[in-house]
C-alpha cells in the first residue's frame, strides 16, 4: 500500500543511523528527502510522507546521530555541524542508490533546515531542489547569550543548555500531547556544544548564502517562537537561486507540517515540488 512505513538502518560515520521511508506503489517520479530539527526525529514526517508517497515520491527521513533511534552518545551532542551533514549525506546516497537517476528534493525543518543548507552548500549538484521550513538561522535569544554559549562551550561542551518548548511547536493540541508523550524527545536539552555547531553553521552560511543557486523555497510560521521569520527573509534576500521563493504563514507556529492549517502548507509544497521535478 502507498505510504506505508518502513523502518531500516544503515552505517553512518558516527554509528548506526535509523531511518523511515515511504513508497508509492509503482515507480517514483521523484525523491524527497526530509531533514528533522530538534524535539523531533524521522516518526514526524509520517503525515507527509504518506501523503507524498500516495502522490509519487519517493520518501526518505533519518533520525541524525543522537537523536531518535539513532546510535550517538551523549544524546542530542554533536561537535560539528558536519556530523549532522554526513548522517544527511549517507541518506541521499542510499536514497538515490536505490532510484538511480530521479531528481531529489531535500526538505529541511528547523536546525535541520541548517544542516540542510550546509549540506546544500558542498552537494548541490545532488538536488533538483531544497525546501526549507521554520529555518533555525536566526533565534529569539540575544547575540551576546549566543556568544557566551559559544564560550561556555569550549569548558563544558556537553552540558545541556536549552530546552524548546513542545507547545511552541503548534497549535494542534494533540500534536502536542503526542510530542509530551514521547520518549525519544521526553527531556530533551541540546549542550552547549550543539549549539555552538550550529551558530558556527550560521557564520558560514551568513558568508555563502549568495553561493546557493538551486531552485529553493523557503518558509515560516509568522508567530514562531523557536525560530525568528526574519532569518528565513535574510535566506531569501542572499541567496543566489534565481528561482526562490518565500512565504511567511500569518499567525503559524514553529512546525508548520504539524500546526493548525498544515494541509495550506503541504498543498504550497506539492505546487512548487511538482514544477522542479
Amino acid at each position: 500500500m502507498a505510504g506505508t512505513m518502513k523502518e531500516e538502518s544503515f552505517a553512518g560515520t558516527g554509528g548506526k543511523i535509523v531511518f523511515r521511508s515511504w513508497l508509492p506503489d509503482g515507480a517514483p517520479k521523484a525523491v524527497l528527502v526530509f531533514c528533522h530539527g530538534f524535539n523531533a526525529h524521522s516518526g514526524y514526517f509520517a503525515w507527509p510522507g504518506q501523503k507524498e508517497a500516495a502522490r509519487g515520491y519517493a520518501v526518505y527521513a533519518a533520525d541524525l546521530r543522537g537523536r531518535g533511534k539513532s546510535d550517538g552518545t551523549p544524546r542530542f551532542y554533536v561537535d560539528d555541524i558536519s556530523a549532522y551533514t554526513s548522517d544527511l549525506g549517507g541518506m541521499v546516497k542510499l536514497a538515490k542508490s536505490r532510484h538511480p537517476g530521479l531528481p531529489v528534493i531535500l526538505m529541511g525543518h528547523s536546525a535541520g533546515g541548517v544542516t540542510a543548507v550546509v549540506y546544500a552548500l558542498d552537494n548541490q549538484k545532488e538536488l533538483a531542489g531544497l525546501v526549507c521550513i521554520s529555518f533555525a538561522y536566526r533565534v529569539p535569544a540575544p547575540d551576546i547569550a549566543l556568544k557566551v554559549f559559544g564560550f561556555l562551550s569550549q569548558f563544558f561542551p556537553k552540558f545541556p543548555i536549552l530546552a524548546l518548548k513542545n507547545s511552541d511547536f503548534s497549535r494542534d493540541k494533540k500534536h502536542v500531547a503526542e510530542m509530551d508523550a514521547d520518549p525519544l524527545i521526553k527531556g530533551e536539552k541540546q549542550p552547549l556544544k550543539t549549539l555552538a555547531a550550529l551558530g558556527g553553521a550560521g557564520a558560514r552560511m551568513h558568508q555563502e548564502f549568495p553561493k546557493i543557486t538551486i531552485p529553493v523555497l523557503i518558509l515560516h510560521g509568522g508567530d514562531d517562537h523557536a525560530t525568528l521569520p526574519v532569518g528565513s527573509q535574510e535566506f531569501f534576500d542572499k541567496a543566489g537561486s534565481k528561482d526562490k521563493q518565500i512565504k511567511i504563514y500569518p499567525g503559524h507556529y514553529h512546525d508548520l507540517l504539524a500546526d493548525v492549517g498544515k494541509e495550506e502548507t503541504l498543498a504550497d509544497i506539492e505546487a512548487w515540488m511538482d514544477k522542479h521535478v
